[in-house]
C-alpha cells in the first residue's frame, strides 16, 4: 500500500485531535494521503486516492501476450508468433486493457499504434520478462568459472580413502572450487538434514528422514581380521571359537554399546573380550602392532591401516561375516538438483567406473 505523507502548517491542531487519533494511522484501509500538521504528528486525515493493485489477480501469462502485441502492434501477427488463435489473443488484449485501465493499442489511419502507457510499459516489460526467464531457467554449472564451496563429512579414514581422488580430479577441471571436510558428528545424517554439509560419506544408514536423502554406492568389501604378524592367529585358519577367545580391539565412534561382531557371536551363544576401545581408525595400527589384539575391519580400511606396518590381514570365520560392508555417498534433497553437486556426483561416478576411486591395497606379508 502506498501512503503519501503531506505536512501542513496549522496554528492549532486541537480541532483535529477531537476527531482523529493515532489509531487512524493503523487503520487506513487502502492507498491514500495522510495529512499531518507540522506541530503535531498525531493529527491525521486519511484520504483514499489510489487504486490498490492485487498481483494475485493478475495472470502473468498475459504479459507474454502483451509483449508480442507491443512488438508487432497487430493482433493477428501476435497470434501467429504466439501460436495462438486470433480470438484468444483478442480476449487476452481485452483482459490486459482491463488490468492496465488503458487501451494499450490504439487505432490510427495506418493501423494500430501504442498508447502513451504502452510506450512506457514496453521497455519495462522487456526487462521483467528477461528477469523471469533467468529466474525460472535452470542455472548452468561451468567448471572453469565455478568457485563453489563444497562441504563433506565422514570418518577420518573414510575421507582419506575416497575424497582425495575426487578433489584432485575436481581441481583439474574446476580449479577455483573449494572443499571443506567437516568433523563428523555422532548423528552424521543430521548434518545433511540441517544443511551444514552437502555430502556425507558413511557405511551407516539413516534411521529417520530417509525419504529426503539420496545416496550412491562408492565401494563394498568384506570384513577381515587385522593383527600383528606375530599373532598366533595369523599362522592358522581362524575358527569361530578361536576368534571369540582372542583379545579384541574395537573402533567405536559413538563409544556406546557393543560392536557388530558381538551381535554375530551372540547368535552362536558366544561372546568376546574387548581389551581396547578406540574412537578413531587412524590409531589402530599403533595399538595393533606388537600386541595380541585383533581388530575386525572393512578390508580396504584394514589394508590402508596396514601400509608400512608389521601387520597382516586374515579372513574371519564365515559365521561372523554374513554380509559385506557397503560405503555410500549421501546427500539431502535440497542439493539433489544443485548444478555443482550434480557435476561432482558425475565425477564420482566416472572415478568409480574407471576404478580410480578406490586406492590399490597395500602389499602385505603372508
Amino acid at each position: 500500500m502506498l501512503v503519501i505523507l503531506i505536512r501542513i502548517r496549522s496554528v492549532s491542531c486541537q480541532c483535529l485531535l477531537t476527531r482523529y487519533s493515532m489509531e487512524a494511522v493503523q487503520t487506513v484501509p487502502r492507498s491514500g494521503i495522510v495529512i499531518c500538521c507540522y506541530r503535531c504528528d498525531q493529527c491525521i486525515v486519511s484520504i483514499s486516492v489510489m487504486r490498490e493493485v492485487n498481483l494475485r489477480s493478475v495472470d502473468l501469462n498475459l504479459l507474454v501476450v502483451l509483449s508480442a502485441l507491443l512488438e508487432h502492434r497487430h493482433v493477428s501477427r501476435a497470434a501467429l508468433v504466439l501460436n495462438m488463435s486470433q480470438p484468444a489473443v483478442s480476449r487476452a488484449l481485452q483482459r490486459l486493457r482491463d488490468t492496465f485501465a488503458d487501451p494499450l493499442l490504439v487505432r490510427t489511419v495506418k493501423g494500430y499504434d501504442l498508447s502513451a502507457r504502452a510506450l512506457l510499459l514496453q521497455p519495462q516489460l522487456s526487462l521483467l520478462l528477461s528477469g523471469l526467464e533467468q529466474l525460472i531457467e535452470a542455472p548452468q554449472f561451468v567448471p572453469e568459472r565455478a568457485d563453489n564451496l563444497i562441504k563433506l563429512t565422514g570418518l577420518d579414514l573414510d575421507v582419506a580413502l575416497y575424497v582425495p581422488q575426487l578433489i584432485r580430479l575436481a581441481r583439474q577441471q574446476a580449479p577455483n572450487m573449494r572443499f571443506e571436510v567437516v568433523v563428523q558428528q555422532t548423528e552424521q545424517f543430521a548434518s545433511l538434514d540441517n544443511g551444514e554439509v552437502h555430502f556425507c560419506l558413511t557405511a551407516e544408514e539413516p534411521q529417520v528422514g530417509a525419504d529426503q536423502i539420496h545416496r550412491m554406492e562408492l565401494d563394498r568389501m568384506d570384513v577381515v581380521g587385522l593383527m600383528d604378524a606375530a599373532n598366533p592367529l595369523a599362522a592358522q585358519p581362524m575358527s569361530l571359537e578361536s576368534y571369540a577367545a582372542a583379545n579384541h580391539g574395537l573402533v567405536s565412534i559413538t563409544g556406546l554399546g557393543p560392536g557388530l561382531m558381538d551381535a554375530q557371536l551372540a547368535r552362536f551363544g558366544l561372546s568376546r573380550t574387548v581389551k581396547v576401545r578406540l574412537a578413531s581408525f587412524m590409531s589402530v595400527a599403533d595399538f595393533c602392532e606388537g600386541t595380541d589384539l585383533l581388530f575386525a575391519l572393512p578390508e580396504r580400511l584394514a589394508r590402508y591401516i596396514a601400509r608400512h606396518r608389521n601387520l597382516v590381514i586374515r579372513p574371519l570365520p564365515p559365521e561372523v561375516v554374513s554380509r559385506q560392508v557397503v560405503f555410500y555417498l549421501y546427500w539431502h534433497q535440497r542439493y539433489h538438483q544443485d548444478p555443482a553437486c550434480i557435476w561432482l556426483r558425475e565425477q564420482i561416478t566416472g572415478l568409480r567406473t574407471s576404478g580410480a576411486l578406490t586406492p590399490p591395497g597395500a602389499v602385505l606379508p603372508d
